[in-house]
């Protein structure tokens, strides 16, 4: 008896009898997962919180939950790198501690958003109470691009005190918080000078960490070729890439004259320099992005800057830049990209954005909705778009967070 049951277990060992049991098995799905170059039907099962396999044909026999994803995509859970999340209730407080920032997990997870970096709402003076009140408290990854500014993103006359730009105070608390800081933020700054930029990026080289530029606002403007070819470095990012401000305050990457992105940008993107879309309340013009998309100057970084201005005009959510991208003719699996695996490697967080074994198992179910949608943009213009993604389901950590239609059978685990 005891070698048959050895011979019994030897064959099932060798032959794949043996089923694995899961505590998540997604069924038929399209997996788009672009680090590792997948693109097409799969299966993803999930293990411990993390992703346990990735292949055809996954036998879900003893899973706890089971997905079945037939039409839908499967994609890394979305990266937004541009968002302003340190809530709070002082009104006063523009986007540090203020009620123009959002909670989190309200506006991330039902749109596939598992991981969202605030832009600059802290600063090194406020960064722990963003922390304690937002970071800690978020089922949502936070991260950080911590302001340059001590005072964060207050707004008016605190963005401008280059008193309160200290490179080595911001540094060092970036290097304290390792997990959650990812680089640094200049926003706001209108000063006819160079002094902002200069300040970000000496903390930037005193903790290896990129910087995030929102530049503009000096009467006449400051050169973005200047900016992108001797002030910035290779790995540092260039926010609302596709805005044209009013007033002759920033200059643009299209020379909208001639249609056409101007030569010096290419060569800052050949050069190391990360473009995002940042799309905010303010600074997307379909102007600039169509004859950009048209030539193929994608985003690195499709992103939104959320704040309760921003999706509640033209903007909406991440899920609408993306299906703006998409309907102007970006290609589907380089919208999943610049959602995902490259903002990630932005950000110097490959452990995210994709869907390696053994990785944290963050994952969007998107659907593709086929109809007759409208997309503007801050001046009104509208795009006519047949394609706009939903998000189906979202998973962080391997737990659904989020069911749009009920889809996980059972909906429920009994814990």
């Amino acid at each position: 008896m005891r070698i048959l049951t050895f011979c019994l277990l030897l064959f099932a060992a060798t032959t794949g009898f043996a089923q694995q049991s899961y505590d998540l098995v997604i069924k038929g799905g399209h997996v788009i997962d672009p680090k590792n170059g997948i693109d097409g039907p799969m299966d993803v099962a999930v293990l411990d919180g993390k992703i346990a396999r990735v292949a055809k044909d996954i036998s879900a026999t003893g899973a706890k939950q089971v997905v079945h994803a037939d039409g839908m995509y499967i994609t890394p859970g979305l990266i937004d790198i541009h968002g302003h999340v340190f809530y709070g209730t002082d009104r006063s407080n523009y986007l540090s501690n203020g009620s123009v920032a959002v909670v989190p997990d309200g506006f991330t997870f039902r749109v596939g958003v598992t991981t969202i970096v605030d832009a600059g709402g802290a600063g090194w003076k406020s960064f722990r109470m963003f922390k304690e009140n937002i970071i800690d408290q978020a089922q949502t990854r936070v991260l950080s691009f911590l302001n340059i500014v001590g005072e964060g993103m207050r707004g008016g006359a605190y963005e401008q005190s280059t008193n309160d730009m200290d490179p080595k105070l911001a540094a060092q608390t970036a290097s304290a918080n390792r997990n959650y800081i990812v680089g640094f933020k200049l926003a706001h700054y209108d000063g006819h000078d160079w002094t902002g930029i200069e300040r970000v990026t000496e903390a930037g080289r005193q903790a290896d960490l990129p910087v995030l530029i929102d530049f503009g606002g000096s009467t006449p403007p400051l050169s973005i070729e200047e900016l992108f070819l001797k002030r910035l470095r290779p790995g540092d990012i260039f926010a609302h890439t596709y805005t044209l401000l009013p007033g002759n305050v920033r200059e643009t990457i299209v020379d909208e004259a001639a249609g056409k992105v101007k030569p010096f940008v290419w060569e800052a993107r050949k050069r190391g320099i990360n473009f995002e879309v940042g799309y905010g309340g303010a600074s997307f013009n379909y102007s600039q992005a169509i004859p950009a998309v048209k030539e193929g100057f994608y985003p690195d970084a499709i992103s939104t800057d959320l704040h309760t201005g921003s999706m509640n005009s033209s903007m909406k959510d991440q899920l609408s830049v993306m299906s703006k991208f998409l309907n102007m003719g970006m290609p589907l699996a380089d919208v999943i990209e610049a959602s995902t695996w490259k903002p990630a490697t932005i950000i110097k967080r490959q452990e995210l954005g994709n869907l390696s074994e053994g990785s944290e198992a963050d994952i969007a179910i998107l659907t593709m909705r086929k109809g007759n949608f409208g997309f503007y943009d801050k001046t009104g213009y509208k795009v006519e778009g047949d394609r706009k993604f939903e998000c189906e389901m979202t998973i962080r950590g391997g737990r659904i967070v989020y069911d749009l239609n009920g889809i996980a059978d059972p909906i429920y685990v009994r814990r």
